[in-house]
């Protein structure tokens, strides 16, 4: 499958954004980094917006910077020699994309597609590995952050590892249920499918099935409610020995 990249409107000195908030303020990456760090860092930042379907990078392209997403969604993905995609994570505002920041000769090993129209901030990786070098404890932080990383990896591996369509879609929903910003699960059918290997009509069935039992609630324009969590986990875990963790909604 080809992808075209559109052209990117960037603007220099993230410091002088309108909104007065610093990009590097809520995210985990830079939570050890003492607060004249992060300043500077952001200072150093190039402030970028990406049209909704447009690619911010392609698989084996070079990894040149921390991309921090200010507020949008982002797609990471793969496609086969026929064409097929397969999404490996959707992230948001708040997360950044830097695992491969510190290998030689890195290279992306996923591409990014923005769902939204995406607001995000680039640090170069000379400017980044500059103010890190002189800090060696902040490296305990990194390496928490990729421990947390491969976890969920391994999370994903599991579920995509489950037979049963229906376990695997409701394990999907609790995942992305805690994940999501605000009350709703903010993606279209395909990309659902998509990320847990699913064709697109076997989902919308067992969503029907869902919706039905009252566990979700279908909003129209790719959005989805879970309304029940204590029954989503009742599925998942009846074939699966895994707990995850509550989020506190109104309903449970």
């Amino acid at each position: 499958m080809v992808m075209e990249k559109t052209d990117r409107k960037t603007t220099p000195g993230c410091a002088n954004c309108k909104e007065g908030i610093w990009c590097t303020t809520s995210v985990p990456l830079f939570g050890a980094l003492p607060e004249e760090v992060r300043q500077s860092l952001t200072e150093h930042a190039i402030r970028t917006t990406g049209a909704k379907g447009s690619t911010l990078f392609r698989v084996g392209e070079k990894v040149d910077s921390v991309l921090i997403i200010r507020k949008g969604r982002i797609k990471l993905c793969k496609y086969d020699a026929d064409g097929n995609e397969y999404i490996l994570d959707i992230i948001h505002d708040g997360d950044a994309i830097w695992e491969n920041l510190f290998l030689e000769n890195a290279v992306f090993p996923y591409s990014a597609v923005c769902l939204t129209k995406v607001d995000f901030c680039e640090i170069k990786k000379s400017e980044f590995i500059r103010f890190l070098a002189d800090r060696p404890s902040i490296a305990m932080n990194l390496i928490s952050l990729l421990s947390l990383r491969l976890k969920d990896s391994n999370e994903k591996a599991l579920l995509l590892s489950i037979r049963n369509p229906e376990v695997r879609l409701a394990g999907f929903l609790l995942d992305r249920d805690i994940r999501c910003v605000g009350p709703e699960i903010k993606l279209k059918l395909e990309d659902i499918a998509a990320s847990i290997g699913l064709r697109p009509e076997t989902v919308s069935r067992i969503l029907s099935r869902f919706e039905k039992a009252r566990l979700i609630k279908r909003l129209g324009q790719g959005k989805i409610l879970v309304t029940n969590r204590g029954e989503l986990k009742k599925i998942y875990e009846a074939s699966r020995s895994v707990k995850l963790p509550a989020k506190n909604k109104t309903n449970p």
